[in-house]
């Protein structure tokens, strides 16, 4: 196993600068397992996401969002149980154990995800999530290969926060931990909009992101400038005109 995971390293490290490193371990996974496509997303300690760090494809980058907006999934259940989740057949499994993210499976795009927590003894780092468009298990060597990208994986982001320092994020994370922070004060806001704690503004603006079927980053974007002000009405928002 260490040496696959040296070989995968030493094989990213080939194709171009530091900050896309992510993205090719991601793209060399997809090529190596023949899968359709994964996403690899940093995760808070709560076992919720902190943000997407690479996706290859849009169908597993709507997975990964889903998770986020309804904080349920197998990446989410993967991060908190600390072991991997592995669904071969979303369609018959999703709805019993996920109800509302079994429910939108159906025209996402994705039949199989494959779930693998980043950690390091007790510190959660992120979860590498593998996707396919068919059903089907993976086999015994590609389990092999699933959990030794999962384990260059948590090398990388390990490197690359170290590589920055203790006080500054890598560029390759920057985008993750922008897409966190931005989903915090939005939350903030909203929860000073409705009245509510920050815990149902959160809930809530999940629930929006779900059903207007919009990503949870443009929403939170939009409310912190100014250009969305959620309230109480039937659509649970207003968009405001002319708004910063």
């Amino acid at each position: 196993m260490l040496a696959r995971v040296a070989e995968i390293l030493n094989s990213i490290a080939d194709g171009g600068p530091q900050a896309s490193l992510p993205v090719r371990l991601c793209q060399e996974c997809v090529v190596a397992l023949s899968i359709t496509g994964v996403g690899l997303t940093l995760m808070t300690a709560d076992g919720l996401s902190g943000g997407m760090v690479a996706v290859t494809d849009r169908p597993a980058q709507g997975m990964e969002e889903l998770q986020f907006a309804l904080g349920q999934g197998p990446c989410v259940d993967a991060s908190r149980s600390r072991r991997p989740v592995l669904q071969p057949d979303l369609l018959s499994t999703a709805v019993a154990r996920w109800p509302e993210f079994g429910a939108a499976i159906p025209t996402a795009g994705v039949r199989a995800i494959f779930a693998f927590p980043l950690q390091v003894g007790a510190f959660r780092l992120g979860v590498l999530a593998l996707y396919r468009d068919t059903p089907g298990r993976l086999g015994d060597s590609e389990l092999t290969d699933a959990l030794a990208y999962a384990d260059a994986a948590t090398t990388l982001l390990l490197d690359l926060q170290d590589q920055a320092g203790a006080n500054r994020e890598h560029p390759a994370l920057t985008g993750a931990l922008d897409n966190r922070a931005v989903v915090h004060q939005a939350t903030g806001m909203i929860s000073v909009q409705l009245g509510v704690s920050p815990t149902e503004a959160l809930l809530r603006l999940r629930a929006h992101a779900y059903a207007t079927d919009r990503p949870m980053h443009d929403i939170s974007v939009a409310v912190v400038g100014r250009r969305m002000r959620f309230d109480h009405s039937e659509y649970g928002s207003t968009t405001i005109k002319g708004g910063r």
